[in-house]
């Protein structure tokens, strides 16, 4: 492809994740420059193996708690454990991520004169009591929990992003991502969908928290990927974060059914234990992103399932079926 004559140098941090892949991928179809920048704790070469032989795409082993010495024009944040199994393995380092990581991020960016869009989540506003959640709202968070290596790192992220902004201009803008699923994410790594679908292809009984009346909001990864770059493209910095999710809510025992249904599976459902400080409802307002950007997600729950049970099934059957029931990690 050639490049374009607006091609920019794009850092990508968590590039080779489930996300950052995606990203990184739309980038460079679009005639970008991307370093992929990732340490492989839950990210995988496999995720950008198709990129590797374009010239436009380059990936390098750093973690991002250490400080990173490259010229871009813009960066992408986006690294850090984003599943509770794997940012509770190790909360020390999760916290370090989203702390020492945009420090340093921040850092690299006030350098350069770059724009710098920090990934954040919906976890900032923990067992939310306001429904929907709009970008005011300030949050109901543990901050002594088993969750809050993860909900405050990013909290203190969007801190510093700004602190940076407000103390040196720094050009940031902050994302509010709700549940993003899609091809790639990892098996068995606790987010409900990839639970979900593994569980079903597996003919295990999916796990369903609680009484199922949970709820949750899914967005599926080419939606949050587009709303991404509307973000870092607008011309105006935001005044603070914008949410980017999908709006339809769904509870957790629907969900399950659902995702039976379309994987043609004979699983039931058996119900466990509440996780600690599992938000009761979660559901994004996306009036900001919607008026700032033109965003709205376009992908139904049904047509993104379908596609994500189909990617997992191709991994079954590219390992024999066994990772999708012991938990191979990938």
């Amino acid at each position: 492809m050639e490049k374009e004559s607006n091609s920019k140098r794009i850092l990508v941090t968590g590039g080779a994740g489930f996300l950052g892949s995606h990203l990184c991928e739309r980038l460079v179809a679009q005639g970008h420059d991307v370093l992929c920048v990732d340490n492989f704790y839950t990210g995988s070469k496999r995720n950008v193996a198709h990129l590797l032989d374009n010239a436009n795409f380059e990936i390098m082993r750093h973690d991002i708690t250490f400080p990173l010495y490259v010229e871009v024009d813009e960066i992408y944040n986006l690294a850090c454990p984003a599943s509770p199994i794997h940012y509770q393995r190790d909360p020390v380092q999760t916290t370090k991520t989203s702390v020492h990581g945009a420090i340093n991020m921040l850092g690299l960016a006030k350098r350069l004169h770059a724009k710098l869009l920090q990934a954040s989540t919906s976890e900032v506003y923990g067992d939310a009591r306001r429904h929907p959640q709009t970008e005011d709202y300030w949050g109901h968070v543990n901050p002594v929990g088993l969750r809050a290596c993860y909900d405050e790192g990013k909290r203190c992220a969007e801190t510093l992003c700004m602190d940076y902004r407000r103390q040196h201009g720094l050009n940031v803008r902050i994302a509010r991502i709700f549940n993003t699923y899609g091809p790639r994410m990892r098996p068995h790594d606790g987010r409900v969908i990839s639970n979900f679908v593994t569980q079903a292809l597996a003919g295990d009984a999916l796990s369903v928290y609680g009484d199922g009346s949970h709820t949750r909001c899914f967005c599926f990864v080419d939606d949050l990927v587009e709303g991404l770059v509307r973000l870092m493209a607008l011309d105006v910095v935001p005044d603070g974060p914008v949410n980017l999710g999908n709006p339809e809510e769904i509870s957790m025992l629907d969900a399950a059914r659902r995702v039976i249904a379309l994987a043609q599976s004979d699983s039931g459902v058996v119900f466990m234990p509440l996780p600690v400080d599992d938000p009761c409802r979660r559901c994004p307002s996306i009036d900001r992103a919607r008026a700032l950007l033109g965003w709205v997600p376009c992908t139904g729950l049904d047509d993104g399932l379908s596609a994500t049970i189909g990617y997992f099934r191709r991994l079954g059957e590219r390992f024999d079926g066994d990772c999708l029931r012991v938990g191979v990690a990938l």
